[in-house]
């Protein structure tokens, strides 16, 4: 099966109640990892490609580790995404190069000029068969080069979600409701804590996914910076000697809540860092005489598989939808 578009991904995850996984790579053991839990549970995916990727793996790497992985697991639809484009440039070059799905973000711009650079990749896209996801709301935290502070951040006003759809012509719709990229999504001061001392985060706007649903019936949302940061990475690469205090994400069983309702995508990048980081923090402790990157690297492949098998189940419950 070549690589696919997420039209038909997406027509199906609305209507079945379920999203996709979409998850970004930057290496051969993170392709391995996603696409072997795919296949294992017949999970269609989308493989997102970050401009920071690009610059560290080179984009002709990507693409070509990519195809391999469409040969190695030829019963899963495979999207290749970029994430995050931060101009029609980037995007321009990304359809160019074989990808079938670009997004472009220019949510931190005013809305006219957001309009303006989206329809713009929107059109040289569809004119080549690639698809494109826009992005309304801008969210806060850190993830390769977007950086945005809390202050900086606003959630997506869902008045003006039907226009900048029907000026633009984007086929998804990435929206702020209060998820943050990175590990570190909030500060202590945004949280309580529960008897365990743990942080919590607040709630997701559920109602405002609720009103751009009611505005924009049918139509595929994406989450970005929906992470969840499991403690037990976070534990686990503390006691093996690193330092994450007060790392927290998005609560699964609120992002299986948006996954029921018009959430079509789901963005995970940090988990996937945090399950191969404390792989290897717990390896390098246990055995450092060890010095054969191979020796770290299959455990720490592992351990994004697992945590992908896991997601797509419990998470996204996508798992059997290819």
């Amino acid at each position: 099966m070549p690589l696919v578009t997420s039209t038909e991904m997406f027509k199906k995850a609305y209507d079945g109640g379920y999203a996709i996984g979409a998850f970004n790579v930057n290496n051969m053991e993170i392709v391995q990892g996603i696409t072997e839990a795919c296949q294992e549970q017949k999970a269609p995916v989308i493989l997102q490609v970050s401009k920071g990727a690009r610059a560290y793996a080179n984009h002709t790497y990507l693409i070509k580790m990519v195809e391999a992985a469409v040969i190695e697991c030829p019963d899963i639809p495979i999207v290749l995404h970029l994430d995050h484009g931060p101009d029609f440039e980037t995007c321009k070059a990304c359809i160019d190069g074989g990808f079938t799905s670009v997004m472009i973000d220019c949510s931190s711009r005013p809305f006219d000029e957001n309009v303006a650079e989206t329809k713009k990749v929107v059109e040289y896209a569809h004119a080549h068969g690639v698809v494109v996801e826009a992005e309304l709301g801008t969210l806060a935290g850190v993830e390769d080069d977007v950086k945005v502070s809390a202050e900086d951040s606003s959630y997506t006003h869902p008045e003006e979600v039907e226009e900048f759809v029907t000026r633009t012509g984007c086929d998804s719709l990435a929206i702020a409701i209060g998820t943050s990229h990175g590990a570190y999504k909030f500060t202590p001061e945004q949280c309580t804590r529960n008897e365990q001392g743990i942080l919590v985060p607040p709630p997701l706007r559920f109602d405002v996914l609720e009103e751009v649903s009611k505005r924009l019936p049918g139509f595929p949302i994406v989450l970005h910076g929906s992470s969840s940061v499991p403690q037990e990475f976070v534990q686990k690469i503390n006691a093996h000697g690193g330092k994450m205090p007060d790392a927290i994400g998005i609560p699964e069983e609120e992002l299986r809540h948006a996954a029921q309702l018009s959430v079509c995508k789901i963005n995970i990048d940090s988990d996937i860092r945090l399950a191969i980081t404390a792989s290897i923090r717990e390896y390098f402790d246990e055995h450092p005489d060890h010095f054969d990157p191979r020796q770290y690297l299959k455990p720490a492949r592992q351990a994004v598989k697992d945590m992908v098998a896991h997601k797509l189940i419990n998470v996204l419950g996508c798992n059997g939808k290819a």
